[in-house]
């Protein structure tokens, strides 16, 4: 379903309309969205349509519309360090937008159906990791996914602080999704025809909120099979990070404070800086008509010369390209190059 919002002709414009109608409304979720460009998840013969609040399927590939997207991450409520699961992670483009609010102590985990949907989806996040200039704002969580049905997921797997399933849950599963969360964890589903919220406030406690009616395809139900038993699906483990991480995560947020600290400065500075006014010499009028005329009429040419010469400063200065502040500091360190690779996540450009 969509189409609530006006199409946009770029990213931040389809961001400003989901905004107006009141479907982006914390500064979280809106700078995840305008971080990510929902383009660059869309076969290159359908981009034309990618800012459109519209869902978009080419075989297994599938998007919901940009107004539902917009309801999941604000329902979801997320902070950094939560764990996240999603069912049916697709593309990976919701799990993308999470990993940069969670960032790196967070947990970000999908299953998938389709072994061809999980490799678009990597492909996808190694495209942003390498080549988003975006990427470098926030601190990230990369999303891992396991081949699978989520309703075959292992009984005695971990639970998660958020989840969110991307495709109808039949009311016989319900329980089954609520298991996975823990104590104060929220879960954000397609149930019964309208998206819902249901937040665990205590062990056998649970407050439901319906948010807005969608029209979601059905869970694909386990298939039988030869033995009687479904396949148990075991989701990502997890691993503990390694020195080599943990150090690149710290300079990373070293340097990115320094950067801020720098902005805020160099901000005050210009603030306080003294402002010097340009002093307007005014000719003292006579009484002859015919003098204050003459003067009159040399006064308005000093005026235009002045204005010509304003306008000639504002055409010279030219709006210069955005730089990459915490790349270009991490390219001025003396350090070995594969090093300071290493610290941009190998980027290319």
């Amino acid at each position: 379903m969509g189409g609530a919002v006006s199409a946009g002709e770029d990213n931040d414009e389809l961001i400003d309309n989901l905004k107006e109608a009141h479907y982006i409304r914390s500064d979280l979720v809106e700078q995840a969205f305008r971080a990510i460009d929902r383009a660059d998840y869309y076969l290159e013969e359908f981009r034309d349509n990618a800012y459109k609040d519209l869902a978009w399927r080419h075989g297994n590939i599938h998007l919901s519309a940009p107004c539902i997207y917009s309801e999941v991450m604000e329902a979801l409520d997320l902070q950094p360090g939560l764990s996240f699961l999603n069912l049916g992670s697709g593309t990976g483009y919701l799990s993308t937008m999470v990993g940069l609010i969670i960032g790196p102590f967070g947990i970000n985990h999908g299953v998938e159906l389709h072994a061809d949907v999980i490799e678009y989806a990597y492909q996808k996040l190694d495209t942003f990791i390498k080549t988003c200039d975006s990427f470098d704002k926030f601190e990230f969580c990369e999303p891992s996914f396991v081949l699978g049905n989520c309703l075959e997921i292992t009984p005695e797997s971990r639970q998660y602080d958020r989840v969110y399933c991307g495709a109808g849950v039949q009311k016989e599963h319900e329980s089954y999704m609520k298991n996975m969360l823990k104590v104060g964890g929220i879960l954000v589903l397609p149930l019964e025809e309208k998206l819902t919220k249901i937040t665990r406030t205590a062990y056998n406690i649970w407050e439901t909120k319906k948010i807005i009616a969608v029209s979601f395809a059905p869970l694909a139900q386990p298939k039988n099979r030869d033995t009687g038993k479904s396949k148990a699906i075991p989701l990502p483990t997890l691993e503990v990070r390694t020195l080599q991480d943990l150090s690149r995560i710290t300079i990373r947020h070293t340097l990115k404070q320094i950067e801020n600290f720098e902005k805020v400065k160099n901000y005050n500075l210009a603030k306080n800086a003294p402002k010097f006014k340009r002093r307007r010499v005014h000719r003292r009028c006579l009484d002859s008509v015919m003098l204050t005329n003459k003067h009159l009429q040399y006064e308005t040419e000093d005026e235009e010369e002045e204005e010509e010469e304003e306008g000639r400063v504002h055409c010279e200065l030219k709006p210069e390209p955005l730089v990459n502040l915490l790349r270009e500091k991490i390219l001025s360190l003396p350090l070995p190059e594969p090093l300071k690779m290493y610290l941009l996540y190998y980027r290319e450009k």
